[in-house]
């Protein structure tokens, strides 16, 4: 989506955070980040919002990622799709979904932790997002790697 079209939230997005202003607030907040990043599309799920461009670069969610005791009292856990792992406190977990596919999931609990480190981390996904393809686009000869 364009920064214009972010501009208005919708109802589907709006619905998912139904009775949570506060996670509300923070899903916002990163929404106003992300506008600088590029072009991109949400699609609301019934427990996550996926962020894509030509394939999901990130995802939005309230996942337990964490023990209880350890999680904010509102959070949202911002998932990002990257070609290699992080290493960094901020990351609670991390797999290797695929291989050349690690996805990461950070917990977020203010505003304040939408800081240049994390909005450079989902510049990466995004640009992963956009040079990944699908197997229909290489033509059959699908490698699981970005494009050259």
């Amino acid at each position: 989506m364009t920064e214009t079209e972010r501009e208005i939230m919708t109802m589907d997005e709006l619905f998912f955070f139904d009775g949570k202003p506060e996670d509300l607030a923070l899903y916002e907040a990163l929404q106003d980040r992300l506008a600088a990043i590029g072009e991109f599309s949400t699609v609301v799920h019934k427990t996550q919002i996926s962020l894509k461009n030509r394939r999901v670069f990130a995802c939005v969610s309230m996942l337990r990622v964490l023990p209880k005791k350890l999680l904010p009292p509102h959070y949202l856990v911002l998932t990002l799709c990257l070609p290699y792992p992080l290493d960094s406190p901020r990351i609670a977990v991390k797999t290797e979904a695929q291989p050349n596919r690690w996805t990461h999931h950070l917990v977020l609990g203010s505003s304040d932790e939408l800081d240049d480190e994390l909005i450079g981390w989902l510049r990466l996904a995004y640009e992963f997002g956009n040079r990944m393809l699908n197997r229909n686009e290489q033509d059959g000869n699908y490698q699981g790697k970005s494009a050259k």
